[in-house]
């Protein structure tokens, strides 16, 4: 019981949020940004599907952007990394991203060179 009345004294100083305006925030922040991909594979934008960036289309750099924002927005509200230690956020954030950063660039590169041996036959790597 005593814990409960320090937690609503700090409530009262820290001004948090109850939990279901949290829960509701979250909702509605993932309902965005799965809007938004919804409808962008829906509709494919000429502008975003004819257009490339690093040689890929723009469309799918956002759809890749926006599935890592919310699978970061994800654990840092449903795993509590919020209330953890900055170190261990990063170490739990930062790890993957890195890892699928460097899964898109062996991806793009390695897709490139096959394009290529596909569109001039058998292509010699020159050092």
């Amino acid at each position: 019981m005593a814990h409960e009345h320090k937690l609503e004294i700090f409530r009262g100083l820290l001004k948090f949020k109850s939990n279901t305006q949290k829960i509701w925030g979250v909702l509605i922040f993932l309902t965005v940004i799965t809007t938004i991909e919804v409808a962008l594979g829906i509709t494919k934008p000429k502008s975003l599907t004819h257009s490339y960036f690093l040689g890929m289309k723009v469309l799918n750099w956002i759809f890749i952007i926006l599935t890592l924002v919310k699978a970061y927005y994800i654990a840092w509200d449903f795993m509590h990394l919020r209330d953890e230690k900055s170190a261990l956020r990063r170490a739990i954030v930062w790890t993957p991203i890195f890892l699928v950063a460097y899964l898109i660039f062996i991806l793009l590169f390695e897709a490139d060179y096959i394009y290529n041996v596909f569109k001039y036959g058998f292509v010699t790597w020159n050092f």
